[in-house]
């Protein structure tokens, strides 16, 4: 179904929305993908934050002048959906990476991230990115591991001079 003047505006001005809050970007080759693994694909793109859309070339290249992704606009030939990342950077890539697993037909063909645009090898590089979660609990080990070391260096010079038993003896003639 054709769409309208006013109706091809309204998409463009959701992708460029979304392009303007996202924190990455995939286009991929979707032809001959059946309707019910892209319905499973949909699906798992909004339980993961991935905005997935497919709408002409032409409609995209409008929609992403002015944000980081407009390094893309020549990269857009072909038949393509656009996978925005709108919560984390790897989950567009860890979305595409796994549906091509099981689908040969789903080839990425544009990948860019912060203004760049990368071959599309790199969604696999962009998959590997940490969760949200999983950078937070790496930054949470860097934060307390100097007041960990400290602590064991505390211990291990208490224990070297035998105080480690005088604190538990206090404790004992207290009670």
């Amino acid at each position: 179904m054709a769409l309208n003047l006013s109706q091809k505006q309204e998409v463009v001005a959701e992708l460029a929305d979304v392009a303007a809050k996202a924190h990455s970007l995939i286009a991929a080759e979707y032809a001959g993908i059946t309707v019910e693994k892209m319905t499973e694909m949909r699906k798992m793109a909004r339980e993961t934050g991935v905005y997935l859309r497919v709408v002409k070339n032409t409609l995209a290249a409008r929609a992403v002048e002015g944000t980081d992704y407009e390094c893309v606009k020549d990269a857009l030939v072909g038949p393509l959906l656009y996978a925005f990342s709108t919560e984390e950077p790897g989950a567009a890539g860890r979305l595409i990476k796994e549906f091509a697993k099981g689908n040969d037909k789903l080839q990425a063909k544009v990948v860019s991230v912060g203004g760049e645009l990368y071959p599309a090898s790199h969604v696999d590089v962009l998959a590997s990115l940490p969760t949200r979660d999983q950078a937070l609990a790496m930054l949470a080990r860097v934060l307390s591991e100097p007041a960990a070391m400290f602590a064991r260096a505390v211990k291990a010079v208490a224990d070297k001079e035998g105080g480690a038993e005088a604190p538990a003896e206090a404790e004992a003639e207290t009670a």
